[in-house]
């Protein structure tokens, strides 16, 4: 009998994201299918336990633009759409989802947030130059004033 290991999704609008939480996985079987057939096997751990996962993603794939990486703990694949559209599930079948089915939130984008996913990438700094900020990082007495008035009002203190 087969178990099934974590596995941990996300999307964009062209892109699905799978992550396979199987550490050490041997003998890793990955087929996709135009479809949306998904089918991953490994066997893993000390007693070489068979891993198994057999999928009907919601909508069609791009086979060949598709890519997959076994690492020491994980699988991941990255599947590209067949049209760039968001799903609403990962699976063809409604209802609740496998247990073993998780949310990637590392590495979730929502669909209203997508087109300003990279950071300050709205933001029109010109031509300031920020290798002239100081940003605690020492180098001058930025808060000397500060530490004065607090040496200034504990001396007073000190002497009532």
């Amino acid at each position: 009998m087969s178990r099934h290991p974590s596995v941990k999704w996300a999307q964009s609008s062209d892109k699905l994201f799978i992550t396979i939480e199987l550490p050490d996985a041997k003998d890793v079987k990955l087929k996709l299918e135009p479809e949306g057939k998904f089918f991953f096997s490994a066997k893993s751990g000390a007693d070489n336990l068979p891993y198994e996962i057999d999928m009907d993603l919601f909508d069609k794939v791009d086979v060949n633009e598709s890519k997959a990486n076994v690492g020491l703990r994980n699988i991941c694949y990255l599947i590209k759409k067949a049209e760039s559209k968001w799903w609403n599930r990962l699976l063809k079948q409604e209802g609740k989802p496998p247990v073993f089915l998780k949310v990637d939130w590392d590495k979730w984008v929502d669909e209203d947030e997508e087109q300003d996913s990279k950071p300050g990438a709205d933001m029109d700094f010109g031509d300031f130059d920020f290798s002239n900020l100081n940003m605690g990082g020492g180098g001058g007495d930025f808060d000397g004033d500060v530490a004065d008035n607090y040496e200034e009002s504990d001396d007073s203190d000190a002497e009532e």
